[in-house]
């Protein structure tokens, strides 16, 4: 909070977005500044009292090094999180003197996060500060400035002006990667979009490269991810949101699926859908929301819960005779099998192979020994 300073200048400018309902932290810490008016400027963001008027506050976006989004969660407001640098020592007063926090947090009681997000993100982006010419401070005071741009004096105050160099200095070096690491983001769809360009020229020029090399080729590309993957921010939130993002986990898995014997593990699908969206992470509820409406949406996958616990993700075409058949037959070639030696035989989890052997057990066609050296699974010759 001690990068907040008090506004007595009521002159706001160009107002490019405001939201009400603004609850102010300093880093994980309650303030009691927890009911106002946020309103984004070029180059600042504002914070009005909704009961005081008078009580303004004002950061400058220059201080501003990175930001995430944290959503809500039941009773919780969702939040935007301000890494800021080290104000400048002749920073006019604010609430604060002193944090020991170099974030600060705020949460929007009545959301509008998303849209307060994006036209802060476009402030960051257009860095409007350093255009304009700096305004020297009224309050505060400055500094002696010493003739030939020579900073004078030794001992503990000369150390701490290094020092304070030095800080400044590691600033805006990681201002600057995190302006990079930005820009990397913006850049990654134009990626996609470029891989996927490419694949279908390649597709329509197959009598010029052989089969293999389009295939291999194209499995390259593709690997970069999903292109446009579903969002809150894009689709909104609820039932529709689910529904898209079911259409979505749909699509992309159904080609793994197909490699995979028809069945995958929740957990499995749920890793490879975020790396395939990169960024755009999903959330496990969203998950398991999105394929809960498989069956309602009529697509070709399922998601199943075993007795034990154990969620899977099959395609609808998936048939539990067809596994059970073809686990009998590699129980009788081996004469037995544990859920490690099936697993590896047919390349698959160990979970998803200890349910096809409890599977064929529950239908007569195998039987169990459990012993000290584990659960291992024969032919049932008793039927």
């Amino acid at each position: 909070m001690d990068r907040w300073s008090w506004d007595s200048s009521h002159d706001s400018g160009q107002i490019l977005t405001r939201q009400n309902g603004i609850k102010l932290y300093d880093g994980d810490d309650g303030t009691s500044f927890e009911d106002g008016i946020l309103q984004l400027t070029p180059t600042k963001i504002i914070w009005t009292d909704s009961r005081n008027q008078n009580c303004n506050l004002m950061l400058s976006l220059s201080l501003i090094v990175q930001v995430e989004k944290t959503s809500g969660g039941i009773g919780k407001a969702p939040k935007l999180v301000l890494h800021l640098s080290r104000p400048d020592a002749n920073k006019p007063p604010g609430p604060v003197a002193h944090s020991r926090n170099n974030f600060i947090r705020i949460g929007f009681k009545n959301h509008g996060d998303s849209e307060f997000y994006s036209a802060m993100m476009n402030a960051l982006k257009n860095r409007e500060w350093e255009k304009r010419p700096q305004q020297t401070s009224t309050q505060g005071g400055a500094r002696p400035q010493n003739q030939g741009g020579r900073i004078k004096g030794g001992g503990i105050v000369g150390i701490e002006r290094k020092i304070e160099q030095r800080h400044k200095e590691a600033e805006k070096n990681i201002s600057v990667a995190f302006q990079d690491l930005t820009k990397l983001m913006d850049k990654a769809k134009e990626m996609v979009q470029l891989s996927q360009a490419i694949s279908s020229k390649i597709k329509d020029k197959q009598g010029d490269i052989s089969e293999d090399e389009t295939i291999k080729f194209k499995s390259y590309l593709l690997s970069l991810g999903i292109p446009n993957p579903v969002t809150k921010e894009t689709h909104g939130t609820g039932t529709h949101y689910h529904m898209q993002l079911a259409r979505e986990l749909s699509d992309s898995l159904v080609p793994e699926l197909r490699k995979r014997d028809g069945i995958i593990l929740l957990s499995d699908a749920y890793c490879m859908i975020n790396r395939a969206r990169g960024l755009e992470m999903l959330s496990p509820d969203d998950m398991i929301n999105a394929c809960k409406m498989f069956e309602s949406m009529k697509l070709p996958v399922r998601m199943k819960t075993y007795d034990s616990g154990v969620s899977v993700i099959q395609l609808e075409t998936h048939s539990e005779e067809k596994s059970v058949t073809q686990t009998v037959a590699l129980v009788t070639d081996s004469e037995s099998l544990t859920a490690q030696q099936l697993a590896n035989l047919i390349e698959i989890s160990v979970f998803l192979a200890k349910e096809r052997l409890i599977l064929a057990e529950k239908l007569g066609k195998l039987c169990r020994d459990d012993s000290v050296e584990g659960l291992r699974f024969f032919v049932n010759r008793f039927v």
